[in-house]
């Protein structure tokens, strides 16, 4: 793929009358820090000082891998123009995929419901343009196979301000209420996971939830757009956290950052300080180590307990939240409105202009790299960060709820370099850097064999993919993807056992 397929000139809100977040001149967004105060400042060293110290929390085993945030760690959120045409796929959540309630050459407004939840495990979409509903049909995915979506070609000349929505005081709402509202906003896990927020307030019978985590960790290299969102949306974000105590019965809250943010957790700090000094939130600082950001990791780094194995975090009655989907849950149940748009970091070597930018949901990834521009030639452009992150066979897949960033490497980044496979010489590395414990090596050389069962039996299903073994493996294997594949495979063999059963 060569830069000029996709090169463009680099522009901001050409196009559009949308509004920006932050301030097109390049001035400092309105909830962004000021200047700090004495006070402010000696927070700060102190923060410095603890984390030179490693004084700060975190979890057994992990890696450090260089971290690349300095690219757009300091470039306020922005709006792009909107495409000519967005592509929402009706599958962006964990659970049932939504249903259309629109037909093709239907006219919609900007924040109008486009498809209902179905069944119970299931968010509705809203619209994230004024427009025409072009076709409803398949489109790539960044998963591979092409999957139901809806094409919306876009109105350039409408003003694209979200007029839908009924305004209400969620301090009125009662939880229950709350939770009904959330599911009708369509809000899910912005981190990565997508899973539908309002499953996390309603735990199932038997369980209550006593402590919100706010995940404002951020472990992935190149993200930086929930570092931004602490910093420029924390009035947003401390109302969201406000509803979701409310919503889920708890008691208190715990914004866990990690401590190569110490401008955001002093933000934080100072703002709870001026609105709710004696309030159940509060703002804790853990080491910065990946994958700090996992749930589990940040369960044991902030409240010493682990999850059991095959359980959740509402077994231990607490729930974990991104800090990007509470500042959404406190912008839009206010308004009463649905999930249109979302902050993402466009980032990496092949990127001309890096930084953190506010897009329509639905957005191709090809647009993107068109307005912001690459340069040099395009290797490998990943949905989400490197460790996690999905590497996209097109650049027409679009930005969906669950995406957090665009990282596009150049073809010759040390990345991408193949390297000899050689087989495992028992060094260790992998099992040291497992923050679940698990032993890789074994886990590899069983998948090799092709003892599946076998693997399932070592505890297979408890590893998340975080990458660290094969980041760590100086024989290269690549057990991350082996994992994957194997835990294919079983879900299939039990789908079929399952199957079976049933006639």
């Amino acid at each position: 793929m060569k830069a000029n397929q996709i090169s463009a000139p680099w522009g901001l809100m050409s196009g559009s009358t949308a509004r920006p977040q932050g301030d097109r001149q390049g001035m400092r967004p309105k909830d962004a820090p000021q200047t700090p105060s004495h006070e402010g400042l000696f927070a700060h060293l102190d923060l410095a000082f603890k984390r030179w110290l490693g004084w700060h929390k975190t979890f057994a085993h992990g890696v450090y891998p260089v971290e690349h945030k300095e690219l757009t760690a300091g470039k306020p959120i922005r709006r792009l123009p909107f495409a000519d045409e967005l592509i929402i796929p009706l599958q962006q959540h964990k659970g049932a995929p939504a249903v259309p309630i629109v037909k093709v050459g239907q006219e919609v407004m900007r924040g109008e419901p486009i498809a209902r939840a179905n069944e119970v495990m299931s968010v509705p979409l809203h619209a994230p343009a004024t427009g025409v509903i072009r076709a409803i049909g398949l489109a790539p995915t960044a998963d591979g196979p092409k999957a139901p979506a809806i094409f919306l070609k876009v109105y350039q000349a409408a003003s694209q301000d979200a007029l839908l929505g009924k305004r209400c005081d969620p301090e009125q709402l009662s939880p229950e209420e709350i939770i009904q509202a959330v599911q009708e906003a369509g809000l899910v896990g912005l981190g990565g996971a997508a899973f539908p927020s309002y499953v996390k307030l309603r735990p199932q019978a038997g369980r209550s939830i006593h402590t919100l985590l706010v995940n404002g960790c951020e472990c992935e290299p190149y993200l930086t757009c929930d570092h931004r969102i602490m910093l420029e949306q924390a009035e947003s974000l401390i109302r969201g956290i406000r509803i979701a105590l409310k919503a889920a019965g708890a008691r208190r809250a715990i914004i866990g950052v990690e401590d190569n943010k110490l401008d955001a957790i002093a933000h934080l700090r100072a703002h709870l300080r001026q609105t709710d000094p004696d309030g159940p939130i509060s703002v804790a600082a853990v080491q910065a180590k990946y994958p700090q950001g996992a749930e589990k990791m940040l369960i044991k780094a902030l409240l010493d307990q682990e999850v059991p194995i095959g359980g959740i975090p509402a077994d231990l009655g607490v729930a974990v939240f991104n800090v990007g989907t509470l500042a959404q849950m406190g912008e839009l149940l206010p308004k009463g409105q649905g999930l249109i748009e979302r902050v993402i970091t466009v980032s990496g070597p092949a990127v001309k202009h890096p930084g953190n930018f506010l897009v329509p949901i639905g957005t191709p990834v090809r647009f993107l790299l068109e307005r912001i521009g690459i340069t040099g030639d395009l290797g490998e452009v990943i949905l989400g960060g490197p460790m996690m992150g999905m590497a996209v066979a097109s650049l027409d897949v679009p930005i969906t709820k669950g995406v957090s960033g665009v990282v596009a490497l150049h073809p010759e980044d040390p990345a991408l370099a193949a390297r000899p496979v050689y087989p495992c010489i028992h060094c260790g590395e992998c099992v040291r850097a497992c923050p679940v414990s698990l032993n890789p090596s074994l886990l590899g050389e069983l998948a090799m064999a092709r003892q599946y069962q076998a693997m399932a039996e070592q505890y297979l299903e408890q590893c998340f993919e975080c990458g660290c073994c094969a980041f760590v493996c100086p024989a290269n294997i690549p057990l991350t993807q082996y994992f994957r594949i194997a835990k294919s495979i079983n879900r299939d063999a039990e789908r079929r056992r399952a199957g079976k059963g049933s006639h």
